[in-house]
């Protein structure tokens, strides 16, 4: 059974500068709390092919992947996926002005669990959409309280 999980916010400020905080990977930390690290396996800055070493911690577990960047358009969009361990997953941001010139930002994360994982896929959705709304709420804290 596959995952989609589909979240969106409304954040107080221009979509350049949403897009150029959440698409960051040096930021991830602060904005998703399961994520404890992010390291670059190629150089900055962000393009097309660069890998990025995560882990987290998710549903009790800690989670060692790498994301690979599928497709970035600056202020758009922005796709990542990796194909480690028993849950794939694909994990896309995408930006969007508002007419009173705030930002909607999407994220969506999606994968097919294989194995013993794909019992559980109805409970990792649940889990997903519950911290994506976390995250997204907090990104928002963050960058509508933040200084200048």
């Amino acid at each position: 059974m596959p995952v989609d999980v589909h979240t969106e916010i409304e954040i107080d400020l221009p979509r350049t500068d949403v897009a150029a905080y959440a698409a960051n990977p040096d930021n991830a930390t602060a904005w998703y709390e399961n994520i404890e690290s992010v390291e670059w396996e190629t150089p900055p800055p962000l393009a097309v092919g660069s890998r990025l070493a995560f882990v987290a911690r998710f549903l009790g577990r800690r989670l060692a992947y790498v994301y690979e960047i599928r497709e970035l358009i600056p202020g758009e969009r922005l796709e990542m996926s990796t194909a480690d361990g028993l849950f794939p997953m694909e994990t896309t941001y995408t930006w969007a002005d508002t007419p009173t010139g705030s930002t909607s930002m999407t994220l969506r994360n999606r994968g097919e669990p294989s194995g013993f994982a794909s019992v559980g896929a109805p409970l990792m959705a649940r889990a997903t959409r519950r911290a994506n709304r976390k995250d997204l709420a907090q990104l928002k804290r963050i960058l509508e309280t933040r200084d200048g």
